[in-house]
């Protein structure tokens, strides 16, 4: 692991800088919202708008690597990324944060895309599982750190813009210092909804409520907070205990996806994710009991993504798993764009602990289904599935297109061996 890390360690730096500055913008947004007076409806579309650009630059990315480079486009987009941040302690008004959040979705999207496909080219076939999983840890242990940051300073002030610019800013020294440029990313072509709901009608309505779910989670947590009157640091414990359970229940539940018919697994983490916002509705905001609720129902956020992919690619033929993962971070990128708008809607009129309202309901639509599910399909036998990896919803179609050809090429080498010993 240590020789493989010694390979793409400048790379993983700067996407920890790079998520501690995403991470604080995040937040930022519904603490400095909440000292502006934005309601929960106009934080809400603020919000859509980082998804809408994540989606246009998770498109158009690969086309800009293929005329310019991976550095031109990941330097002019971090640079970009770095001169929006900055901006909106200067434009504090709803539209102007829309169309920062616009932007700063499809730089970050992009960077993404670049960071991946330099990370795939570093790896091969044995060392991209172990490459893939370092990079996600990456990306977590960056998004939690950046809540800490968010208690050195005060969110009424430009402060934590700035240092969030900075972070940002600083995140390309280590990247265009030591990597060298490899060919353009390719992608596949996403596979028509219509195809992927055929071949998948699980995967794909269960990761379209993900979706929601995610964008929820991660864009109206702080408003949420900020509007039940938790302070700043509690905001920021909030947010940061969503992605700690993912941390910390990402290896068992993976551990059981690849011991048991995962349908069964997606109901109960479903089904845990619902009564943990149940729980967090009915505490009616004491700190603990929010915060071990957030811990549970962001804890399984991430594994449910994770097994939405990997059940989707349990159905198809290997030539379709390219094709079906742009469909299925396209179809993820459509529910992350409505969740925090039918949220905010749903808080406007019905206060802030619609929050978990919305949340439970998707959880519970998610277990419901997959139940369902269970009823009109034969469960695929555990020694004919692929192998599970842990992939964030932050991914872009690179990743997630190589986690689904390790997670083949894996199972594929674990049946071989198998058989070996049986003869």
């Amino acid at each position: 692991m240590i020789q493989v890390l010694s390979t793409v360690w400048a790379l993983l730096l700067g996407i920890v800088f790079i998520m501690l500055g995403n991470g604080m913008h995040f937040t930022l947004i519904g603490l400095r919202g909440g000292i502006e007076g934005f309601s929960a409806s106009e934080l809400a579309i603020i919000t859509s708008g980082y998804f809408v650009g994540f989606l246009s630059g998770a498109r158009l990315s690969p086309g800009l690597i293929r005329r310019v480079g991976h550095v031109r486009v990941f330097a002019a987009l971090g640079s970009l990324m770095s001169a929006g941040l900055i901006s909106f302690p200067l434009l504090t008004e709803p539209w102007a944060w829309t169309v920062l959040r616009l932007l700063v979705g499809f730089c970050m999207s992009g960077v993404y895309v670049t960071a991946e496909s330099w990370l795939n080219d570093a790896a091969n076939n044995e060392t991209r599982g172990k490459v893939l999983s370092a990079y996600m840890i990456a990306q977590t242990l960056g998004i939690i750190g950046a809540q800490g940051l968010l208690t050195l300073g005060d969110a009424g002030t430009a402060v934590l813009f700035i240092g969030a610019s900075v972070l940002v800013s600083l995140s390309l020294t280590p990247i265009l210092l030591s990597v060298t440029p490899v060919p353009a990313a390719e992608v596949a072509r996403p596979m028509p909804l219509r195809d992927l709901f055929k071949g998948s009608p699980l995967g794909t309505v269960g990761i379209f409520l993900l979706g929601n779910v995610y964008a929820t989670q991660s864009g109206m947590g702080a408003v949420f907070g900020t509007q039940i009157g938790l302070t700043a640091a509690q905001v920021a414990l909030f947010v940061a205990m969503l992605f700690a359970g993912a941390l910390l229940m990402q290896y068992p539940i993976g551990w059981l996806s690849d011991r048991m018919d995962r349908r069964k697994l997606i109901f109960g983490a479903a089904a845990l994710g619902a009564v943990s916002c149940a729980a967090g509705w009915i505490t009616g905001g004491g700190l603990w009991p929010l915060m071990a609720s957030a811990f549970f129902a962001g804890g399984v956020t991430t594994p449910l993504y994770a097994l939405f992919l990997a059940y989707t690619n349990d159905t198809l033929s290997a030539e379709d798993m390219p094709a079906a993962s742009g469909g299925l971070v396209f179809t993820f990128g459509l529910g992350a764009i409505a969740g925090p708008l039918v949220t905010g809607w749903a808080m406007q009129g019905l206060g802030p602990f619609a929050f978990w309202l919305v949340l439970g309901a998707t959880f519970g639509a998610i277990a419901l289904y997959a139940a369902y599910r269970m009823t009109q399909r034969a469960v695929v036998p555990v020694e004919e599935t692929e192998s599970y990896l842990g992939v964030l919803p932050t991914a872009s179609t690179v990743a997630v297109e190589a986690a689904s050809a390790w997670s083949a090429q894996q199972a594929e080498a674990e049946r071989e061996a198998e058989d070996d010993g049986d003869t």
